[in-house]
């Protein structure tokens, strides 16, 4: 493609990114380049000269992950920053060199890929305060801002910035001088202004979104926004507030949290899973530039990337769904009452009292042990088995072959636990057909630990959907009908069940999730292990009003080291009293005793306010199990 051409192309192309589709901007930069060892007290715009291959291989890996537009690595690369350095008079230098670099690799995946990407020139805040609390003055700023922008932008659409990202900008004042510079020096190229806020939304000068909104827009921007902040939930608090009080495009770039130091280290400890959660919400929210900040990475644009394609596969659907109406409504079957879909169904819709054991599938091929396990409950008089999809991320048997074999060995009734994590949606709605064409019924609708939580944290999650999303595919299916509306020929008959955590920090958002799932499909729900009555109390005090019946999660603690695991790394609600009897055992067999007896108590407690009970068995302890539920007597 010639350079004419090129540029042509890339300078019209550019204006696509802020109407229709969204669209996704990289990460960040500061933090891939700490992680190849470069000392924070350095220069990291400098390195546009001195470490250029280290800066191109970060841009190659966002666009290899998903990103159509990539940022300059010239946050920083101002005056005043670059002063500090001693290098105040290569702010032309620095800028070029990083457009330059960033142009090779979107060229490069242009000519090798096809694939359309373009260039945003990264202006950060000067980094000195300016009039009437500081001694820069405001045209003195914007002078600051017009030498780096006109590096940035040096021979024109399609060789200098595609357009201009101005950023992280900590006051309005800064910010309308940083668009100002802009639009005297670039007048036609777009640009995009984004604050970032403290966690009440509010900006660092203490102005509101909504008078931000309203200020930003009346710079002459092409599109605002909020990044970095206080993490995804702060930044789409801003863009709710923002959405209203403005009609320009909305961008939203959060930082992954907010950093932790462990170990002499920084460490951002907000997952790509969540992240990419953030961005369904984000753009359902009014944001349709979408990218991440501090803390972020590839992995994190490619979580980003999956949801959008999601998003934008699920929009086709309903398209397609609203175009179709009409010839498909005769397809819709009625699935059968709850009560003749299964065994469990029928306890639920009676009202009466359910018992669960929960048993994790082998990690090999042998599962004779936990078939034996599921026989002796059967026998005990135990109603169903819980059967996870491969808990915390680790490699086991498919949840789904124990389950058939459970049922066609044992004769008891299963419930499969299904999990978002490793599936798109093609393959979620071609297990779940197959699984109710052998015999199973029960479904537990999970979005998934994360793979890094697991034994191979480098593994790739798909999370097309979370488990909101699952359920409504459960139920489309139930009525016979796969998520673009077409007829499988039957419904799938499946009694559908959600987890519920009483415990969770955020019990808030808890709630309304739970309300979602509920708004989708539910017709029970399983709750994490229950150690805090009080916990579970004020859990069901605030479902009230959509309350579907509940199965309280038990599990009978073996060891002291078992309750601070419960504790610290699952974040279950663990009372200092149990703390304090587990700690307080002399030996392993007293441990466990103790660990039944505090079930038993849960349970006892618990069962007036709930509709049954899943008792987990942990490591393979079914007498333990069947003990805390009263069918036998004794040691665990």
């Amino acid at each position: 493609m010639s350079n004419a051409l090129q540029a042509d192309k890339s300078a019209t192309g550019v204006r696509r990114l802020f109407k229709g589709s969204p669209v996704l901007c990289d990460g960040a930069m500061g933090t891939m380049l700490y992680a190849r060892g470069v000392f924070i007290n350095r220069c990291y715009d400098e390195l546009n000269l001195t470490q250029p291959e280290t800066v191109r291989a970060i841009h190659e890996e966002y666009l290899q992950a998903g990103a159509e537009v990539i940022e300059t690595n010239t946050f920083g690369a101002n005056a005043y920053r670059l002063e500090h350095f001693g290098l105040r008079d290569k702010v032309a230098q620095i800028n070029t060199a990083g457009v330059r670099l960033a142009r090779e690799c979107v060229n490069q995946i242009r000519e090798k890929q096809a694939a359309e990407a373009f260039v945003a020139g990264a202006i950060g805040p000067l980094g000195v305060r300016l009039e009437p609390l500081g001694k820069v003055g405001l045209d003195e700023a914007r002078a600051a801002f017009a030498e780096q922008i006109a590096a940035l932008v040096e021979g024109g659409p399609g060789f200098g910035a595609d357009l201009l990202s101005i950023e992280t900008m900590t006051s309005l004042a800064e910010a309308e001088q940083a668009v100002a510079a802009a639009r005297a020096i670039a007048p036609d190229l777009p640009v995009i202004v984004m604050v970032t806020v403290d966690e009440e939304g509010n900006c660092l000068d203490g102005t509101s979104a909504e008078v931000a909104a309203e200020r930003l827009t009346a710079t002459g921007a092409d599109a605002i926004g909020c990044n970095c902040s206080a993490g995804p939930a702060t930044v789409l608090s801003v863009i709710e507030r923002m959405r209203p009080l403005t009609s320009l495009p909305l961008a939203a770039m959060p930082n992954a949290g907010i950093p932790r130091a462990v170990e002499g280290r920084t460490i951002y400890l907000t997952s790509p899973e969540y992240m990419a959660s953030f961005t369904r919400k984000l753009v359902k929210a009014g944001a349709s530039i979408v990218g991440g900040c501090c803390g972020t990475t590839p992995s994190y644009t490619r979580a980003m990337k999956s949801a959008l394609r999601a998003m934008d596969a699920m929009d086709t659907g309903a398209q397609v769904i609203e175009r179709r109406t009409e010839q498909h409504t005769e397809n819709k079957i009625a699935p059968p009452p709850l009560a003749q879909r299964s065994k469990i169904g029928a306890m639920v819709a009676a009202g009466e009292f359910v018992s669960m054991v929960e048993i994790v599938p082998p990690k090999g091929i042998d599962c004779s042990k936990e078939i034996e396990g599921a026989a002796a409950l059967h026998k005990l008089g135990v109603h169903a088995i819980n059967v996870p999809d491969s808990p915390r991320a680790s490699a086991r048997m498919s949840a789904q072959s124990l389950c058939v074999q459970i049922q066609q060995n044992v004769g008891i009734e299963t419930i499969l636990h299904y999990t978002c994590r490793d599936r798109n949606v093609l393959s979620i709605q071609s297990d779940l057909i197959g699984a109710s064409s052998i015999g199973l019924k029960n479904i537990l609708c999970l979005t998934g630990d994360p793979p890094k939580l697991g034994n191979y944290p480098d593994a790739t999650a798909v999370f097309d959907v979370d488990a909101i999303g699952l359920v409504n595919i459960v139920r489309n299916l139930n009525y016979g009908l796969d998520i673009g509306k077409n007829s499988i020929g039957a419904s799938t008959g499946f009694t559908i069940s959600v987890a519920a955590n009483p415990g969770v920090p955020d019990i808030d958002q808890e709630v309304r999730r739970f309300a979602y799932k509920v708004e989708a499909g539910a017709e029970f729900a399983i709750t994490q292990p229950v150690f805090d009555l009080r916990v579970l109390e004020e859990f069901l005090r605030r479902i009230e009003s959509f309350r579907i019946p509940v199965i309280a999660g038990i599990w009978p603690l073996t060891s002291f080291r078992n309750a601070e695991f419960m504790k610290n790394d699952l974040r279950v609600s663990m009372p200092d009293e149990i703390m304090a009897r587990m700690a307080a055992v002399s030996s392993p067999e007293a441990a466990r005793a103790e660990g039944v007896k505090i079930a038993q108590e849960m349970l006892a407690e618990s069962r007036p306010m709930v509709q049954g009970v899943q008792v987990s068995a942990p490591f393979g302890k079914y007498a333990a199990a069947a003990q805390v539920l009263g069918l036998i007597e004794g040691g665990a």
